[in-house]
Formats: structure tokens, sequence, C-alpha cells
């Protein structure tokens, strides 16, 4: 049976890279975002499925589960990627942005969690990913709004984690502890391995995805060898 993996938030970066590397060891991907448009130069080069949908809206992701299971199976494993912020001082933050951003970052993990959740239980098992940030455990000045987000989304991994692995629901979040290397974000020739190579990252997930039953880890921490911590 082949597994499906469902990368939520998809776009050029660390989803890119994983979903490459998803397919190259035989899982059928399916690609979720707000904007498939941006997704189709992906999703040919990999065979992948695009859906259309908001994590933040309990319909859209509702319908999104619907879709996927109807089309591909039940996802074995989901990745959870969304996020959203805003920067500002503090007493000068619009109270509509840090909602979007906690409805993005953290409420649209739980509804991705619950759905995928439900579905694994009834079928034995899976596995539910959450990508982190450094604001999952520091939270930095003019930037509350996205600590806020992050955080929850950390404590919605580790709640869960404990409740379902006993079902045999693999939970694990991930703490990317610095920047992610990009076409627009390149490393200063006199900073080599300063920024986090996405593919190196997806290779983590992969092989956290893989680990025994017997000893799981429900968080791991990710940063470049050169950074001081």
């Amino acid at each position: 049976m082949t597994n499906v993996a469902l990368i939520v938030g998809a776009g050029s970066g660390l989803s890119a890279s994983l979903a490459r590397l998803l397919a190259k060891e035989g899982f059928t991907i399916a690609l979720a975002a707000r904007q498939i448009d941006k997704l189709k130069a992906l999703s040919d080069e990999i065979g992948a499925v695009n859906f259309t949908a908001d994590a933040s809206q309990l319909n859209e992701v509702e319908q999104l589960f619907t879709d996927i299971e109807q089309k591909l199976g039940v996802p074995t494993l989901v990745v959870y990627n969304p996020s959203w912020r805003v920067r500002g001082s503090f007493v000068e933050l619009d109270p509509a942005d840090v909602a979007k951003t906690l409805e993005i970052t953290a409420y649209g993990g739980f509804l991705v969690a619950q759905a995928a959740a439900k579905r694994q239980l009834a079928v034995g098992g899976g596995a539910i990913f959450f990508t982190g940030a450094s604001a999952s455990v520091k939270g930095y000045p003019q930037s509350a709004p996205f600590a806020m987000g992050k955080f929850a989304l950390r404590g919605l991994a580790q709640s869960i984690a404990r409740e379902l692995a006993p079902q045999n629901i693999h939970v694990a979040h991930f703490v990317i502890d610095g920047g992610i290397r990009s076409a627009t974000r390149i490393e200063p020739e006199d900073q080599p391995d300063s920024l986090l190579d996405p593919d190196a990252i997806a290779q983590t997930y992969l092989s956290i995805f893989r680990q025994p039953r017997n000893a799981w880890t429900w968080e791991v921490e990710l940063r470049p060898w050169v950074e001081k911590f």
C-alpha cells in the first residue's frame, strides 16, 4: 500500500524539498495551499496532486480531507507548514493582524491535525508533523503575534503527541531555529553554512517518520552548526 503524504501550506521552500524527497521515496504527494497556481511546476515535476484550501477555515479543511481521501486515500503523513507573521511595536499592533496570525499559525494547525487524527485513528495509525521556528521557544521583540502562534502550535503538538502516540499516531514538532536557504536568501561568502539547507531539513523529517515506535521523538531542533545558542 502506497503511503500518502499531505503537505499543507506548500510552497517553494521547505515544502518543495520535502515533497521531492518523499516522492523519491515512493510516497504519493498531495499539496495544499490557498493559491495552487504557484505549485504547478512542482506538482508537474513530481506527479503531485494539488488542492486549494485555507487551513484556517473549518469547512475548507474538511473538504480538503474529504477530497484527498476520495482521490488518494487517508494521508499516512500530514505536515503542517503554514504560518503568518506581523511585526511591530507591541502597543501599535493591529488586533486584526494578530488574530490572523493566530488563525493561520496555530488554529489552522488544530483544524488540520484534528481532521488528520480522526482519519488516521480509523485506519490504525499515521503521523502528523508540525513545522515550528525559533519563535516556538523564544519570543523576540516586536514579534509577539508570531511567538504567540508558534508557542501555541508547539503546545498543541506536545499535548496531542502524549494523547495520540499510544494510539499509533506519531506527532512531532520541528523547531527550525534559523534562516532557511533559498533562491532569494543566500549565505554571505564570509559566513558559510549560516543558513539551513531545506533538503537537509527534509531528510530529518523523513528520518523522524521512519523512527521505530519504541523510540519516537516528539520534538527536534535544527540549526546551523556554526550558530551559537
